[in-house]
């Protein structure tokens, strides 16, 4: 993107990367501020958005306003004071219009906001109103106008307020200030941004070019206007997002492997033969999608999704059984220890028709047993290797290493998996997540990816029921689970453990574990595993619950990914109002794996509508699939899936709930533009491939330069 000087413009032109410092107006003190907030550039500064828009026509008087309502005033401050009484200070600011007077109340920050208003002021305030002796707001939004600002209002002007800190209001940059930089930039500096997004796809789609739609944002000349400007920066946003997503995958499928696939082997059919169940028609399309990428010339880089049970572990042996019968090994990666002994355990035994050599690579191993292993993964007696974080030390050299197994890919950093992955020969990536994921997320999170789904779930003997109970019920749900454990059974208890209250969660759990073991079971085996135990002290107590030695497992939510205890028929979650929906569903996977039903109990101990209808959810329903779209309704994006997490970039204006459609727009025009110029490399595109290379540099080291 490129800030263009006119003929009748200064000799210094800004351009796209000028410290905003240098921006006329704002000055080292306020750059500064700025930085904070990641404003650096004019490029930045120019897409500070508005936050939202002052409309003439929403604009109440203040004698129509209803209580209860969230309303928008623009009237006059007539008085104000600060008001202390023996509990606490607030502060309350009296204003008018031509129609009546309403009062503005705040108790958070008193001090400071008083220092922002005086009496004659002209004031726009947004808040629920209520009445306390007459109408008021607490803690309204607000913004100071100017009288010019307070005239265009009454001629039908659209006036845009700016987020802000305290630290830029500090500075003068508060939404008037904001405006007032704006103003200085749009009608005094003769100036043009080069357009970033290729022509033909503006006029197919009937976007505003970049220059309308920057003044359209910031300064709309009517709704209808701004409703375009914003569309086509959320559309920008997506669309940029998508085209990284596009040149990751089309790094991906320029890589050839130097392995080839002659056969599926006698391997898969020897195993297939043995198996003791029916494989489901969704698992059978899942191979096939994997054997055809398998067998082609460039490398997989294939997601497979798979609710809890619906057997992707039989799909991973399969798939692996196909690599080593052509003479090659296979690497399955596991989040935790406890997790990569129960895949060697499952595969080992999997892999017996078939002579399959399986090994075992974890942190705890004895010397002897991990050199002998780490000889065997050189030689290639090694056919299969399990493990953990272990597998990609240096220490670790592989044979002839053609496929790579990631369990549950969002516990591993990107640089683990990248170094998993170049131990082979440029090996076939299959990363499988038990984790739902709506599609517009998997559109984000996975875009680079081909994806396969398991949308069917095997025939089971065991059936969850979920039912949700408050505090009062407890009594009848310990007396249930003493009935249960005492025909043999065993149970969790789960405990929330939030990150912004991990201790208090932590010691909350360890009073319940206590208060249960001393007082509700006292005649059971009772153990306590939580996340801020070793990983060697949390496998030997998982282990003692899979064995049998403990009747009740109390815990945090590390058993999230779990092992398999078909014994484990019982689940009470503590507080479930607090777990998200999947993080519920995960939760209880972990019972109802034998031929048993299982039963998971919900415990409200804060109920309201709203989280009870959330409940209702879970209780309702056990596709994880429907469950996780309703989780992604209620919780947005970033809170549903710690996106953050994924490196990804957080979106500034689009969101991908509510711009769904835009979004699979943006993710069409992205992959079409690469599959016609994989590297952006006509004239007409290097607007668009500059700026990507701009937006998304740290992001690019994984990909193959442009």
């Amino acid at each position: 993107m490129i800030v263009k000087s006119s003929p009748n413009q200064s000799a210094y032109s800004l351009q796209p990367d000028t410290p905003v410092t240098y921006v006329k107006g704002i000055g080292p003190k306020r750059a500064e501020v700025l930085e904070k907030t990641g404003i650096t550039t004019f490029l930045e500064l120019l897409y500070h958005f508005p936050r939202r828009y002052l409309d003439r026509r929403t604009i109440m008087p203040i004698a129509k306003l209803k209580i209860g309502s969230e309303a928008t005033i623009v009237a006059k401050v007539l008085s104000m004071n600060m008001v202390r009484t023996r509990k606490r200070s607030y502060f309350q600011l009296l204003v008018g219009d031509d129609s009546g007077q309403l009062r503005c109340v705040w108790f958070n920050g008193a001090k400071y906001i008083q220092k922002i208003f005086k009496p004659g002021d002209a004031v726009a305030m947004s808040g629920r109103v209520e009445f306390y002796g007459g109408l008021q707001f607490v803690h309204p939004d607000y913004d100071i106008l100017e009288s010019d600002d307070y005239a265009t209002l009454h001629t039908a002007r659209i006036i845009p307020l700016y987020p802000s800190s305290m630290e830029l209001k500090k500075v003068g940059l508060d939404s008037r200030g904001f405006r007032r930089q704006f103003h200085k930039i749009f009608e005094t500096l003769p100036w043009q941004v080069t357009e970033i997004i290729p022509r033909e796809i503006l006029e197919r789609l009937k976007f505003y070019d970049i220059n309308r739609a920057l003044r359209q944002i910031h300064f709309p000349d009517s709704a209808t206007e701004l409703d375009r400007a914003v569309r086509r920066f959320k559309f920008e946003e997506l669309f940029f997002l998508q085209l990284l997503l596009a040149v990751k995958r089309r790094s991906i499928k320029e890589v050839r492997k130097q392995l080839r696939y002659d056969r599926t082997g006698v391997h898969l059919k020897r195993i297939y033969e043995k198996l003791p169940f029916e494989l489901t028609d969704a698992q059978k399309r899942v191979i096939h999608e994997i054997w055809n990428d398998m067998k082609s010339e460039t490398v997989m880089n294939r997601l497979l999704q798979g609710d809890v049970g619906s057997g992707k572990t039989a799909v991973a042996l399969l798939c692996a059984s196909i690599a080593i019968g052509n003479g090659y090994q296979a690497a399955v990666m596991a989040p935790t220890e406890i997790l990569a002994e129960q895949h060697f355990r499952n595969l080992h035994q999997m892999g017996k028709p078939a002579g399959i050599t399986v090994r075992l690579l974890i942190g705890g191993q004895k010397r002897s047993e991990r050199e002998q292993i780490l000889a065997e993964i050189e030689n290639g007696v090694a056919e299969l290797i399990v493990g953990t974080h272990a597998i990609i030390q240096e220490s670790v050299a592989f044979q002839k290493l053609a496929l790579v197994i990631i369990d549950e890919q969002h516990r591993f950093g990107v640089l683990q998996r990248s170094q998993l992955i170049e131990k082979g020969i440029n090996p076939d990536v299959l990363v499988m997540t038990a984790t739902p994921i709506p599609r517009t997320l998997s559109m984000t999170l996975y875009g680079d990816m081909d994806v396969s789904v398991l949308d069917e779930l095997p025939a089971r003997k065991g059936k969850i029921t979920t039912r949700i109970v408050n505090i009062d019920q407890l009594d009848r749900v310990y007396e249930y689970i003493r009935g249960r454990i005492q025909r043999g059974e065993q149970a969790y208890i789960v405990y929330p453990l939030i990150e912004e209250s991990a201790k208090l969660d932590l010691q909350a759990a360890i009073q319940g574990f206590e208060y249960l073991r001393d007082r509700v079971f006292a005649d059971f085996r009772l153990a306590l595993v939580h996340g801020g135990m070793k990983t060697t002290e949390k496998d030997k107590i998982m282990h003692c619950f899979s064995n049998g030695t403990v009747d009740i497992l109390v815990s945090t939510t590390v058993i999230e990914v779990g092992v398999d205890n078909p014994n484990a028929t019982i689940m009470v979650i503590e507080n479930a109002e607090r777990f998200g929906l999947t993080q519920i569903h995960q939760l209880r996977g972990r019972i109802g794996r034998g031929e048993k039903n299982g039963v998971c109990v919900l415990v409200e101990r804060k109920r309201n509508e709203a989280s009870h209808q959330r409940l209702r959810i879970i209780s309702d329903t056990t596709d994880g699939f429907e469950i996780s779209e309703q989780d992604l309704k209620l919780r947005g994006p970033g809170e549903f899936y710690g996106t953050r997490q994924h490196g990804f970039p957080k979106m500034k204006i689009a969101d991908l709930l509510i711009d769904k459609e835009l979004l699979k727009l943006a993710r069409s025009e992205a992959f079409m533009l690469i599959k016609a110029d994989p590297h952006l490399r006509r004239a007409e595109y290097s607007g668009t491939r500059e700026h990507l290379v701009r937006k998304y540099s740290e992001y690019m080291n994984f990909v193959d330069v442009l």
